[in-house]
């Protein structure tokens, strides 16, 4: 009779843990994704706009319009880092270009400009509009998707704005392939709505 009790008492145990465990697993709920931020918003940090947050499969959404990101340009001049990203979804070849600048972050709308029939110089007219020399340098590059060059290389670069800013030429030899012109404007963050790029195949902590 005592061993009975015993075997009684254990199995009644054994049920009350397993119920238990059920209860625990049961009442537990997967833990919510985190929300994606735009990272042009108001209240979101300058740095850090590389791959990360524009990188390829992310959206930008202008004028309407909403651009994928195809690729990522990282170009390094120094200590200096800025990037371009190469749009699809609107008409001709769009390119954002990204920079910060001593805190400031500066974003440039560009539109590559074929059969203009101009070369750098310190003096371009091009829209009627009179463009000078403001910078110009060489810098290395990597890429991350599709950009049409290689994974890495360096580039030349002759930048060029007028008078009054609103308007901006931009030469680029890559690799010695010869001058490329593109026309672009300088943007504002209110003008843009960016939803980050996935993050890389096989790295949770987002590639840089």
């Amino acid at each position: 009779m005592g061993e009975l009790l015993v075997i009684v008492g254990l199995v009644v145990a054994v049920i009350a843990i397993i119920g238990i465990i059920v209860k625990a697993r049961g009442g537990k709920k997967p833990a919510a994704a985190a929300p994606r931020r735009d990272p042009l918003a108001a209240d979101q940090p300058v740095h850090g706009f590389g791959p990360r947050e524009l990188g390829p499969g992310a959206i930008v959404a202008y004028g309407g319009i909403d651009y994928v990101v195809r690729g990522s340009i990282t170009l390094r001049q120094g200590p200096y880092v800025w990037w371009e990203h190469l749009l699809e979804g609107g008409d001709g070849a769009q390119w954002l270009g990204v920079e910060e600048d001593e805190g400031t972050l500066e974003l440039t709308w560009w539109t590559t400009r074929k059969g203009l029939g101009v070369g750098p110089g310190a003096e371009v007219i091009v829209d009627d509009r009179v463009h000078r020399l403001e910078e110009s340098g060489e810098a290395e590059y990597s890429c991350e998707g599709t950009t049409g060059l290689p994974e890495r290389g360096r580039m030349r670069y002759q930048d060029m704005r007028t008078g009054d800013g609103s308007s901006l030429l931009s030469f680029e030899d890559w690799d010695g392939a010869g001058w490329e012109v593109s026309s672009g404007r300088p943007m504002s963050r209110g003008e843009l709505t960016v939803y980050p790029a996935p993050p890389a195949a096989g790295d949770p902590d987002y590639r840089r």
